[in-house]
């Protein structure tokens, strides 16, 4: 049963994957089956072609953030936000070898720089590449540019409309590939698709979560800096949701706006009408946490993620926790508990004193109801400590691994160098990939 589900979701991911490469293409369809137009040679067809690809695959960046479920499913929607921001660099390049291309194989087409001469398709052309290098540089440096979270949203999604937008006028201009009416036709399709994407993403989708409001009940202080949110559902039945899975969190406001935040579900996945978030004041928005007054209402968009043991099916897990990420993690053995899970569980977990393990008191209980061994690595250890202290690292985690570590499977999440090193050390161990799941912190 547990392959045979396997299976359906790596032929339905491969389905989605040869979806999105036929979108991408489909724009060159129009450069290979016609002929060039006078006067263009190899390596300015080649330039059209890269500039076509980058814009498609830009276009599809608004369907790698629609959140749509049964489309991250088979990876999980931190693994497809990981790769938007990577083929969205990727797209860029294209777009770039497209202009330097072109000028480099036709200089006088340098003359198009001259912005008070140029013709208007120049113009569009020109806007629409500044617009894509001022939102590459704000998405790879906005913490070094002290840009709030929220601001950056904003300025990203009309950043991203403008780039469409001028690099649609800027086809259009050009006009070589458009003669045909069946072209015409293609074009209008995939800017109607993009538009549609936006509408969902900005109105649709928020409109649903809007009918299906949550209150925050209690706010509940925890060890390391950290806020417990527990809230109820408000005429709706609740959320169901698998343990280790998170969702976006709008509290106080509208579900239309962009003050959402992804957190992970720290409560047992058997209570979907009481859920609880576990938060770190970590700046922005989660500094405020800890004044959230319970009553208010929040909107909750989920769930998300694949960090679920049910996907990996094995005769025993072993977690890698650094700070708040035990959060997702807590779910889970929060859940196995209510279900009495018999399997073996070995929980590794990075704080930085004893006195900053979140969940401490109740992890400790928790292996009285399961069979947990805890193994906590303290980066400031007390005077007295006998336990592990330092670092996650190989010789570290070797000397904690289960009885047949080959058929366990590992779930890590916490601080990147946390993850990163778990993950090499695993690996080095000899421990195969395909058994190995990283959630990650930053998926915005």
């Amino acid at each position: 049963m547990a392959t045979a589900r396997a299976m359906r979701r790596y032929v339905v991911g491969a389905g989605w994957v040869a979806l999105y490469l036929a979108v991408t293409l489909a724009p060159l369809l129009v450069i290979m089956l016609t002929p060039s137009p006078p006067g263009r040679g190899f390596w300015t067809e080649f330039s059209a072609a890269l500039g076509f690809a980058g814009l498609s695959m830009l276009g599809l960046q608004f369907a790698l953030t629609s959140r749509f479920r049964r489309a991250s499913a088979p990876y999980g929607m931190d693994l497809v936000l990981q790769f938007h921001r990577q083929i969205s660099l990727v797209a860029a390049g294209l777009i770039v070898a497209h202009v330097a291309i072109l000028f480099v194989s036709r200089p006088e087409t340098l003359e198009l720089l001259n912005v008070i001469e140029a013709p208007w398709r120049a113009r569009f052309g020109l806007l629409g590449l500044l617009a894509l290098v001022v939102l590459i540089v704000l998405s790879l440096w906005r913490v070094e540019l002290r840009m709030r979270y929220e601001p950056w949203r904003i300025v990203h999604g009309l950043l991203a409309v403008a780039i469409l937008g001028f690099g649609a006028a800027h086809v259009i201009g050009v006009g070589h590939y458009l003669e045909l009416f069946w072209k015409q036709v293609l074009w209008v399709v995939l800017a109607l698709g993009a538009i549609g994407l936006l509408v969902y993403i900005r109105v649709a989708r928020p409109a649903k979560i809007l009918h299906q409001p949550w209150m925050i009940d209690e706010v509940i202080e925890e060890r390391g800096n950290a806020w417990t949110l527990r809230l109820h559902p408000v005429d709706h039945p609740g959320m169901r949701f698998e343990p280790g899975q998170f969702a976006w969190i709008t509290i106080g406001r509208s579900p239309f706006g962009v003050h959402e935040h992804p957190f992970s579900f720290s409560s047992s996945a058997d209570e979907p009408t009481r859920p609880t978030l576990t938060i770190k004041a970590l700046g922005d928005f989660t500094n405020t946490i800890g004044e959230i007054e319970p009553g208010t209402i929040a909107y909750l968009d989920g769930p998300h993620g694949v960090f679920i043991p049910r996907r990996m099916d094995a005769p025993a897990f072993v977690f890698v926790a650094g700070g708040i990420g035990i959060t997702p993690i807590m779910s889970i053995l929060r859940t196995f508990a209510d279900r009495e899970d018999p399997r073996p569980l070995t929980l590794i977990y990075a704080s930085e004193s004893w006195e900053a393990i979140t969940f401490r008191e109740e992890i400790d209980a928790l292996t009285e109801r399961l069979a947990l061994r805890v193994v906590h690595v303290l980066r400031d250890p007390p005077d007295g400590w006998k336990g592990e202290s330092g670092y996650v690292d190989r010789e570290l985690i070797e000397r904690h691994l289960p009885e047949h570590p080959e058929s366990a499977a590992y779930l890590l999440c916490g601080p990147d160098p946390v993850t990163e090193a778990a993950e090499e050390a695993l690996l080095d161990l000899g421990i195969p990939h395909g058994q190995i799941r990283i959630e990650r912190f930053d998926v915005v």
